[in-house]
């Protein structure tokens, strides 16, 4: 079951984090940064959405959502932040269940576009994304940390 993520989330919403910032090589977890930027978008719920996949009552992953401005479509847009599900659980479709749930949810909500950025090595999950319509596109990251 796809629900809208509550405070009371927040830990397993960091486990998940830790996990997903762990196979990324340009991330390093930190528990108390990941509930700050976590509780920005609880508590300021026009920044975006977070949703977690709960299976008997444990969230075993989560998707969020960040909205912003498509100015070339002059829409609303959305950046599909992160999703992640617990290893335990990868094969049995709750990382696509989260996936069409984050797409309906900008669709509902009048997006014109959604965006993400996976690491070119991970086959998996770009196969998930293509498999669900997204097409790899020119622009290359970069990033500024202040």
């Amino acid at each position: 079951m796809i629900v809208p993520a509550t405070a009371d989330d927040l830990p397993a919403l960091c486990e998940l984090l830790g996990l997903l910032f762990t196979q990324e090589a340009d991330f390093q977890p930190d528990r108390e940064k990941q509930i700050a930027g976590l509780r920005l978008i609880l508590d300021h719920p026009e920044s975006g959405r977070l949703f977690v996949a709960r299976c008997e009552g444990t969230v075993e992953g989560m998707v969020s959502l960040l909205e912003g401005v498509n100015l070339r479509e002059g829409g609303r847009a959305f950046w599909l932040e992160d999703l992640v599900v617990k290893p335990a659980s990868r094969g049995r479709g709750l990382g696509g269940a989260l996936l069409r749930h984050a797409i309906a949810t900008a669709r509902a909500l009048g997006a014109v576009s959604l965006t993400l950025l996976t690491d070119a090595t991970n086959a998996r999950a770009i196969r998930l994304y293509q498999a669900h319509g997204f097409i790899a596109t020119g622009p290359a990251p970069v990033r500024l940390r202040l």
